[in-house]
């Protein structure tokens, strides 16, 4: 990086005018009086006089080198001589006509100093290493007039560290208070001018991070460009627009974690830090433009990193947390292999998850910030990392006061469990499952929740059937007619899941609708109910026996619904078929469409329901002998069934086809070949008698 070049040098005038001009400028910056100035310019004079002598083809930086042990080293006293007698006598100098000149040009100092500031620190690099830092003090000290000579003070003061490796604090003052004043443009400037953090940019990174007064926007500043990937964009005084790359700030707090001490704002900073470099682990695997990869490159070169972007700012994050004193927690992911998982795009949210249990376990003060921090991401909507930052919430949510953030909380769960992914609705699942356990009065979620009781996948049913008995079946807790009718339609279809566990939650959850709807919605929910007698009925022979229990208790608070207490008491007292005759002589005109329930159940797996739907086919025929449609699915129905692995199915269905069309008018042909297969099936009678 060139040093910038003196304005007055490029004219061609002689060192006489070059400090004339020199001085003009000091006294146009209204910052040091005649006498200062005429100090300055013997100064500069001295400086001038010692780069004579040496080779013009020789750079700045060289210079400030050499002066540290060269031969004309022996200026220096003279010049800092010059310096204590300008800072003694700063003071008398000034006179009152001097003062008034400050007044009267003061309003328009803004506009007119900053091409005479400018040449004032193009001057700088000209001094002796000791004059050009005492200098740098003495204008930081008067007082910057214009914002616009920070970046290039920033320039000045990296360039001077680098050629004074000994003198690492020299300018700590001048830097940290540049940093307090202008903040956006010091900082900003050193990430653009030494974006690879060499040596002498760490230094100043480590002046900044160990003051209070500076840390805490630095550490804010870094976490702003961390968040813009992979260039932040801004603009600094001098009008520089640059881009800033946010792997520059994740490789500054790269040299800053790893020194030995420990900062106080880091610790306070420390939960948005870690979501951030956690952040940078996932969206560095994406590709990145040429010129950040160049610069990549160069970092790798001048730290000896063979790390790819991701790996780094995982380092990186190891760092953070060594010196939070959290090595066990690095040593207890590198032991699970979790550090690998992160850095893979497919399994980064399953190892965010195994990390935030970690750090569960840490402090639960670390992770209720975390899970404010993370409601504030997820808020403005990190479409990039949506996922992970879900995953790592649902982790730590047990950590929130509710009382404060319930209904933001409840707002990103609910958005989440629209979402097109799988994997997405499924961590909102589980999320309001904890804020349900925690707050169970979310009574809002059920519309929301009744949509997902149609997903086709079985465990986001699942889920969704848990979260919902523990938002509805509290004690005395009435539900609103809308929800009992949304949910009833959606739960009464579930009866027949794949999923035993899903066959049991819906119909305990069914139960619980139909009996806590308020008063005035009873009537219209009767259609649900009616609707659900039968699938109930067949569950009442279900194998799994928690199954076959829910199901009749819920048959029996059906019957409650629907007032039906004939039917109760044939259920209570066992009479099954009876029950199943009854449903269906008293209500002739549904005949059609318990025949339409029923016949699900003939393909069933399991064959007491198998069973169960060829007996009912069987009345059911006789109901609609005189329904030619109706009555042809029967028969061939029954048909299909006399082929059933199981013997006794086979013969139930055989006997049953054979009543039927005895009753009606057939063929006696076709009568007689099923009264040949009965026969042929009679040495199944002892078998076919045990059975009923």
């Amino acid at each position: 990086m060139a040093t910038p070049q003196c304005s007055v040098y490029a004219t061609g005038q002689d060192g006489t005018e070059q400090c004339c001009a020199f001085k003009a400028q000091l006294q146009h910056l209204l910052i040091f009086s005649p006498s200062e100035a005429s100090l300055l310019q013997q100064a500069l004079l001295t400086a001038r006089s010692d780069m004579e002598q040496r080779a013009p083809s020789v750079p700045k930086l060289a210079w400030l080198e050499e002066e540290e042990a060269g031969p004309t080293s022996v200026q220096q006293p003279e010049e800092l001589e010059q310096f204590q007698l300008l800072q003694e006598h700063a003071a008398k100098d000034r006179t009152e006509e001097e003062e008034a000149a400050r007044g009267r040009f003061g309003r328009t100092a803004q506009e007119e100093t900053a091409g005479a500031g400018t040449g004032v620190l193009e001057n700088l690099p000209f001094l002796g290493a000791e004059t050009g830092a005492a200098m740098l003090d003495l204008l930081v000290e008067k007082g910057v007039s214009n914002a616009m000579q920070v970046p290039a003070m920033v320039r000045y003061i990296h360039q001077w560290l680098t050629a004074n490796e000994a003198a690492g604090h020299r300018l700590d003052k001048a830097l940290l208070e540049l940093t307090q004043e202008y903040p956006c443009d010091v900082l900003i400037t050193l990430l653009r001018w030494a974006p690879s953090c060499d040596r002498a940019a760490t230094t100043m990174w480590a002046s900044i991070m160990s003051s209070s007064r500076t840390a805490e926007p630095a550490l804010q500043l870094l976490l702003d460009v961390l968040s813009a990937w992979p260039v932040h964009s801004v603009f600094t005084s001098d009008g520089d627009d640059a881009g800033v790359f946010a792997l520059a700030a994740t490789v500054a707090l790269w040299r800053v974690f790893n020194l030995a001490w420990r900062s106080r704002v880091v610790l306070e900073y420390f939960p948005r830090l870690f979501l951030r470099l956690l952040h940078q682990t996932y969206i560095s695997t994406q590709e990145m433009p040429e010129e950040v990869e160049t610069f990549w490159k160069a970092c790798q070169e001048q730290h000896g990193l063979s790390a790819t972007p991701n790996s780094f700012a995982l380092q990186t994050l190891k760092a953070l947390l060594c010196q939070m004193r959290y090595e066990h927690v690095v040593l207890s992911m590198e032991r699970k292999r979790a550090w690998d998982t992160l850095l893979r795009a497919d399994t980064h949210h399953c190892a965010v998850g195994l990390l935030a249990r970690e750090m569960h376990r840490v402090s639960s003060i670390w992770s209720c910030d975390m899970a404010s921090c993370l409601l504030d991401l997820l808020s403005q909507g990190i479409s990039d990392w949506e996922l992970p930052a879900l995953d790592l919430l649902v982790e730590v949510l047990d950590c929130l006061d509710l009382s404060e953030c319930s209904e933001k909380v409840l707002e990103i769960l609910t958005r989440h469990l629209q979402s097109q992914s799988r994997q997405m609705r499924r961590v909102a699942l589980r999320g309001l499952v904890v804020l349900t356990s925690m707050d169970p009065s979310m009574y809002s979620l059920t519309e929301s929740l009744g949509k997902l009781l149609w997903d086709r996948d079985g465990d986001i049913v699942e889920m969704t059937l848990v979260v919902l008995r523990l938002l509805l079946l509290q004690k005395d807790l009435a539900i609103a007619s809308p929800i009992a009718l949304q949910l009833a339609e959606a739960l009464w279809h579930l009866f027949d899941n794949d999923n035993s566990l899903v066959q049991l939650l819906s119909i305990r959850l069914f139960q619980g609708v139909i009996t806590r709807v308020v008063a005035k919605g009873e009537k219209a929910l009767k259609k649900h109910v009616s609707q659900s007698l039968l699938p109930l009925f067949f569950h009442c022979h279900h194998e799994d026996r928690p199954v076959a229990q829910a199901s009749r208790e819920t048959l029996l608070s059906a019957l409650s619904v629907l007032k039906r207490k004939d039917l109760k008491q044939l259920l209570k007292t066992d009479q099954m078929w009876r029950f199943a005759e009854r449903l269906l002589a008293e209500d002739r005109s549904r005949a059609a469409e318990h025949l339409r329930l029923a016949l699900p159940y003939l393909r069933s797996a399991q064959e007491p329901l198998r069973e169960a739907a060829v007996r009912f086919m069987g009345m059911a025929g006789r109901y609609l002998t005189g329904q030619q449609p109706e009555f042809h699915i029967i028969c061939s129905a029954l048909q299909d069934m006399t082929d059933d692995s199981s013997p006794a199915i086979s013969c139930l269905a055989l006997q049953a086809l054979y009543i039927l069309l005895a009753v009606r008018s057939v063929p006696s042909s076709r009568v007689q070949r099923m009264r040949d297969q009965l026969r042929r099936l009679w040495k199944w009678q002892p078998f076919l008698c045990g059975r009923g």
